[in-house]
């Protein structure tokens, strides 16, 4: 894609601006780090343009604190007081599930996981948001607490203009069929590998 220009142009019977325009399904998966990082990102642009920008974690613990949580929130709130930017809500689904396992057990965090995607989809029927970031959404669906098929209908089905981003590792294949943008991180090098933990700033 040379300077931004398509390399093909399809016989769709629509026109640039409405081919440029459509809300797009992404999937942000792979082994590397960055996967959540390049989503939050996105969900900064979106906030720029205005849109109602709805996020929700499914994996990490509710008491898990990340910086482009406080950054996002407080731009929520500077859209309450001035008008500049557009709407955020910040969600923790289900029973806010970490991977130590601690608390509740599975069938507890597959109901809720699932809970968490049954409040996605009343959003996505009432077209609330502008762009949502399903943070780490694979690993429900790897575990079979939610259904790939249902989720792929769902999104493939949903109204209006409503953007959505996927991440996480492994994603099924047919998540990736449907989606129109996938990227996978593949690592090449990591601090990791010297046997550095992860780094305030740098991972959260």
């Amino acid at each position: 894609m040379p300077q931004g220009q398509p390399t093909t142009v399809p016989q769709d019977g629509l026109t640039t601006r409405q081919r440029r325009n459509r809300p797009l399904l992404i999937v942000h998966t792979g082994d590397m780090k960055g996967k959540s990082t390049a989503a939050f990102g996105l969900a900064l642009r979106g906030w720029n343009q205005g849109w109602d920008v709805g996020v929700f974690q499914f994996v990490k613990s509710a008491k898990w604190k990340v910086g482009e949580e406080a950054a996002l929130r407080a731009l929520g709130r500077l859209h309450e007081q001035t008008g500049e930017g557009g709407p955020v809500d910040w969600q923790k689904m289900g029973e806010g599930w970490s991977w130590t396992r601690k608390q509740g057990s599975e069938d507890d965090h597959a109901a809720a996981a699932l809970e968490g995607w049954r409040e996605i989809q009343r959003r996505l029927a009432a077209e609330q948001h502008g762009l949502y970031v399903l943070d780490e959404f694979t690993y429900p669906m790897g575990w079979g607490w939610v259904d790939v098929d249902e989720v792929v209908q769902t999104l493939r089905d949903r109204p209006g203009h409503q953007h959505v981003v996927i991440t996480g590792r492994r994603a099924d294949p047919r998540l990736v069929e449907a989606a129109d943008l996938v990227v996978e991180m593949t690592k090449v090098k990591h601090p990791m590998d010297d046997g550095a933990k992860g780094q305030r700033g740098i991972e959260w």
